[in-house]
C-alpha cells in the first residue's frame, strides 16, 4: 500500500462485536477508514451507526462494491456458522476483496470482549469441519481467579492458545514453562501486546525455560513458582519421527511427566490437567504407547484433595507440524498434496474449541477422571486436501494433483476415541465425556517406569540397556499388546508405503470449502 493510500474496511456485521471494531478503528486513523458495515438484518439496513452506513443485504450489497487493492473485509460474527462463513467467503471473493479478516470464535469475545488486535487474515481452518461449541470463558475461568496457572509446552499450538483464553481467567501470574526459547519468547511478546490492547485481565506473564526431563529443576523450580494449576501439554507429537526415535518419545513424554507429576504433588498443586490424544487409544505407535502411559500415570496420582485429570481428544486444525500447513506449502508450490492413503481418516477441531473445552473440564472435571472432547465425525484427509485445494481457488487434479504415498510407521488408517475395555458417559456439558473404564490394567505403570529407567538413565551395570530402543520396544510391547507385529498388520499400520497417483475427480467445482 503507497503512503498516501487508506484502506476502506469493510465491517461484515454491525452487531455489537462490529460496532466496537469501528470505534477503535475510528480512533487509530492510520489504519484507514471504516466505510460501511454489511449486513442481512433488515432493521439495521438503511440505518446510520456512529455516522457509519449499514448496507444489505450482503450478497447483493457486494456485487455493486468496486474494490481497490488496498481495501479489505473484516468479518465481526463471532457466533456465526462454519456454513455462514463460508458462504461470505465466497461472497467476499467474488466482490474482490483481496484481503479479508476475521474475529476469534464467540468463546473468545464473550460479552463483547472484541478488539482489532484479534483480528487475522481468515484461514482454512475457520471454514473447514463443525461449528465450534460456544463457551463463555469468563464463567468457565472462574475457578482460576486469583490463583498461579503454569502451562507447560505454552509455545506450542494448544499450549499458546491456552495462554491466550487464560487472559481473561483473572489468574494472579500465568506462568509460560517450554523448553524452546523462541516459541516461549514469541508468545510471551503476543500476550504483553493482547494486554496492552485491553485483552483479559492483568494477569502477570512469566516465561520460564526449562526441560521436563530434567528431574531436580522441575521439582525446584515448583517450589519456586507455587502453582496452584498445571495444564501439561508439552510433548513431542510427530509419530513418524518418534519412531524413528523411541527412548528419546518415551524420556520426554513418559519420563518428563512423571518428574512433573511427582514435582506438583510434592509441591501442592491443587489441579493438573493433563492433556492427551487419540493415538493413546490402542497405541501402534512409540508417541501412542508414550502418551497411553502418561494417562494411567495420571489418574494413578489422583489421590488426596488435589484434582488429577486427563482430557483426550483427537487432531486439531492448523497446530504445528499438521496435514493442513504440510498441504498449503504443498499448494503454494503447485502441488502435488500428498496424503498417504485413500482411505485415511481422522478426527478434527479447531484450536480454540479444544482449548475453550479443556478449561471448561479442568474447572468441573473431578479427581481421577478421563475426559473425551466430542470430535464429531471423522473427515477423510483426502476431503480435506480436496477442500484445501479449492479455498485457495484451484480445482483437485486439474490444477493441483493428489498423490497417495502410503501408510508410515505408526500410523493406521483411523483412530478410535475411546478402547474396548472403555465406555464415555455424557456429563452435564456440552461435548465433554467422562470416560469410564471397565476392566484394571495388567500392568503397574510405576513398576513398568522402573524397568525402563536403565533405558532412559544411564546404570553402570547394565551399559549395554542405555539407549536401546530395541529393549525399549519389548518392554513396552510386553505391556501394551497393541504395539505387537502381530497386532499393528492388523490394524493397518506400518506398511510399506505404496506410491500413486489420485483417481480421477468430478469436474464440479465448489467455490468455498464447506464439510
Amino acid at each position: 500500500m503507497k503512503k498516501n493510500e487508506r484502506s476502506q474496511l469493510y465491517i461484515i456485521g454491525a452487531g455489537f462485536a462490529g460496532r466496537t471494531l469501528a470505534g477503535e478503528i475510528r480512533t487509530k486513523a492510520i489504519l484507514g477508514a471504516v466505510v460501511a458495515f454489511l449486513d442481512d438484518d433488515p432493521e439495521k439496513i438503511g440505518k446510520k451507526i456512529a455516522g457509519i452506513p449499514v448496507l444489505g443485504p450482503i450478497r447483493d450489497v457486494a456485487r455493486l462494491l468496486r474494490m481497490n487493492p488496498a481495501d479489505e473485509a473484516i468479518i465481526a460474527i463471532p457466533g456465526a456458522s462454519r456454513e455462514y462463513l463460508s458462504e461470505l467467503y465466497g461472497i467476499l471473493k467474488n466482490a474482490g476483496f483481496q484481503r479479508i479478516r476475521i474475529l476469534p470464535g464467540i468463546s473468545q469475545i464473550i460479552e463483547g470482549d472484541a478488539h482489532l488486535i484479534q483480528t487475522r487474515s481468515i484461514d482454512p481452518q475457520d471454514l473447514l469441519g463443525r461449528t465450534p461449541v460456544a463457551v463463555n470463558l469468563k464463567e468457565s475461568l472462574a475457578y482460576l481467579r486469583g490463583k498461579r496457572v503454569l502451562v507447560t509446552g505454552a509455545g506450542g499450538s494448544i499450549g499458546s492458545e491456552l495462554c491466550r483464553q487464560l487472559l481473561s481467567g483473572g489468574a494472579s501470574r500465568l506462568y509460560l514453562f517450554g523448553h524452546g526459547e523462541n516459541s516461549i519468547y514469541l508468545i510471551d511478546r503476543e500476550l504483553r501486546i493482547l494486554q496492552e490492547e485491553g485483552v483479559g485481565e492483568k494477569a502477570t506473564v512469566v516465561p520460564v525455560i526449562g526441560d521436563l526431563k530434567d528431574r531436580d529443576y522441575m521439582r525446584y523450580i515448583l517450589e519456586k513458582l507455587k502453582a496452584d494449576v498445571i495444564f501439561h501439554t508439552a510433548a513431542y507429537k510427530h509419530v513418524p519421527m518418534m519412531e524413528e526415535n523411541p527412548v528419546a518419545a518415551v524420556e520426554n513424554n513418559l519420563f518428563g511427566t512423571k518428574n512433573l507429576l511427582d514435582a506438583a504433588r510434592a509441591c501442592g498443586v491443587k489441579r493438573f490437567v493433563h492433556i492427551t490424544t487419540d493415538k493413546a487409544v490402542n497405541p501402534v505407535s512409540i508417541y501412542g504407547a508414550s502418551k497411553y502411559l502418561c494417562e494411567k500415570l495420571v489418574l494413578a496420582a489422583a489421590e488426596g484433595e488435589s484434582r488429577f485429570m486427563v482430557v483426550r481428544f483427537g487432531n486439531v486444525l492448523g497446530s504445528r507440524g499438521s496435514i493442513m500447513l504440510l498441504f498449503q506449502k504443498q499448494i503454494a508450490r503447485g502441488g502435488p498434496l500428498t496424503v498417504t492413503h485413500p482411505d485415511m481418516k481422522r478426527w478434527f477441531m479447531t484450536i480454540p474449541e479444544a482449548c475453550s473445552l479443556v478449561l471448561k473440564a479442568g474447572g468441573v472435571g473431578a479427581n481421577g477422571s478421563l475426559y473425551l472432547l466430542d470430535m464429531g465425525e471423522p473427515v477423510p484427509i483426502r476431503d480435506l486436501a480436496e477442500q484445501m485445494i479449492r479455498f485457495y481457488g484451484f480445482e483437485p487434479g486439474r490444477d493441483i494433483k493428489i498423490e497417495y504415498i502410503g501408510t508410515r510407521p505408526g500410523e493406521r488408517l483411523d483412530e478410535r476415541l475411546w478402547a474396548d475395555d472403555e465406555e464415555p458417559v455424557p456429563t452435564e456439558f456440552n461435548r465433554i465425556q467422562r470416560v469410564r473404564r471397565k476392566e484394571k490394567l495388567s500392568f503397574d505403570p510405576e513398576e513398568l517406569i522402573q524397568k525402563l529407567y536403565p533405558v532412559i538413565r544411564y546404570d553402570p551395570e547394565r551399559p549395554s540397556d542405555y539407549r536401546n530402543g530395541a529393549l525399549l520396544k519389548t518392554i513396552l510391547e510386553d505391556a501394551i499388546p497393541s504395539l505387537r507385529p502381530e497386532c499393528l498388520a492388523s490394524a493397518g499400520g506400518n506398511k510399506k508405503p505404496v506410491r500413486r497417483s489420485a483417481p480421477s475427480l468430478s469436474p464440479a467445482v465448489q467455490p468455498v470449502p464447506v464439510f
